[in-house]
């Protein structure tokens, strides 16, 4: 895979992705199927015949927006939403999750190109290469996919950050696995592993080659 990144450019005013719109067919139900999934319910905006509730997923600094088809809410068709991608350390664990919530997702699968789909997490567990998918009563299609190294240039290394503390322990877990096979290279114990753990979390973030 290759990647275009530009040169960095002087910081103008942060635009942060604060809230997508989806449209539905039933709000109590959508409602009814989000709390389920353990989606923080914001708020539950109700005026006349004007209605919109608000989810958050776990560790998402973006919310959605579930409305009916308005002028001003969601114009498209319910169910016509596809491809929302949720970002997960853990694939495996992301989807035990939610079929313990009951929910009817796919099996963990990789791909080949863009087309072949093959049973299975990625065989080398890279990152951005497993993926789960489900969809909600209205056929919006959502896609798990395992994110644990990003790519170069897709997030600023001065600003290292965890949404969860379960996204810190994975990192951290990630550390410790590298740092034994960094041990087993040298031959010996490394007593400033807390600097090579940091170092390795900050440029896996970051996209950056990593530490070995």
């Amino acid at each position: 895979m290759t990647t275009a990144v530009e040169s960095p450019k002087a910081r103008g005013i942060d635009m942060k992705l604060e809230v997508v719109v989806i449209p539905v067919s039933d709000i109590d139900r959508t409602k009814r199927f989000y709390s389920n999934l353990g989606w923080r319910l914001d708020a539950d905006f109700a005026t006349g015949d004007f209605r919109v509730i608000q989810f958050t997923p776990p560790g998402s600094a973006s919310s959605i927006h579930f409305g009916t088809a308005r002028p001003g809410v969601a114009s498209a068709v319910p169910g016509s939403a596809q491809g929302l991608y949720l970002i997960v350390s853990d694939v495996e664990a992301a989807r035990a999750e939610l079929a313990g919530r009951g929910v009817d997702v796919s099996e963990v699968f990789h791909r080949a190109g863009r087309d072949e789909r093959f049973s299975g997490p990625d065989p080398a567990r890279s990152s951005y290469g497993s993926l789960a998918t489900f969809k909600d009563p209205d056929g919006n299609g959502w896609l798990l996919q395992e994110v644990t190294a990003r790519l170069p240039g897709r997030v600023d290394a001065s600003d290292t950050t965890f949404t969860s503390p379960a996204e810190l322990e994975s990192a951290l877990r990630r550390a410790a696995a590298a740092h034994g096979e960094h041990e087993k290279q040298t031959g010996q114990h490394d007593t400033n592993w807390p600097a090579w753990y940091a170092d390795y979390i900050v440029k896996a973030q970051a996209g950056k080659e990593l530490p070995r």
